[in-house]
């Protein structure tokens, strides 16, 4: 039984934390950003017990290709946050189906890398093949959420508004796309390059 002198509210006239959402998303992140430095951990831990860790190392061509995709993709999509925040919300629309499109384009590509990739080496060859797979399918599973938390954005009546509002979809799915994109720099210089400088 509730004392006397506290008053009841309705949960629908309970004030809203704008910063609600985002917090929750840089939580979201900070869990798979832990994930990831498993993996890396993992990959480097096994590698020192190798001489030749990869024994081929992988061809870089394709891999910066997705780079340059994904980072066009993290600028469209900023400006797609910017044209929000000054009220073209049907310019803000188009960018943000334009990152849709990178994305996709970006999955298509790192299919027709593992296509090449599977003849030379497959997940069950070695050490390195389950790593390499692994770190980069998870990445492109998390690419694909991204992707479907954008598709969802695009979906919705309003993207805005972008103020004072603790509804902020874009924003929220716009830092997991940047964390997304961040971590495929990290695999490009980790498990791409640093390969081919060391020898």
């Amino acid at each position: 039984m509730m004392p006397d002198n506290v008053v009841e509210m309705p949960l629908d006239h309970l004030p809203l934390d704008e910063h609600r959402g985002t917090m929750g998303m840089w939580l979201a992140i900070t869990t798979e950003a832990l994930l990831f430095v498993c993996f890396f951990f993992a990959y480097f831990y096994i590698g020192h017990e190798h001489e030749a860790w990869p024994s081929h190392p992988p061809k870089r061509m394709l891999a910066l290709i997705m780079l340059a995709v994904l980072v066009t993709s993290s600028f469209v999509l900023h400006i797609g946050e910017k044209k929000v925040k000054e009220g073209a919300f049907g310019a803000a629309r188009a960018w943000v189906v334009a990152t849709i499109v990178l994305g996709i384009g970006f999955l298509c590509i790192q299919a027709s890398e593992y296509q090449k990739h599977l003849h030379e080496m497959r997940p069950t060859t070695n050490a390195y093949g389950s790593l390499f797979y692994t770190i980069t399918s998870f990445h492109a599973a998390h690419l694909v959420v991204g992707l479907g938390m954008l598709i969802y954005v695009v979906t919705l009546p309003e993207l805005g508004p972008a103020k004072h509002s603790p509804h902020k979809a874009l924003h929220n799915a716009s830092l997991y796309w940047h964390f997304v994109d961040f971590v495929w720099v990290v695999i490009v210089c980790l498990i791409y390059l640093a390969p081919n400088v060391t020898r």
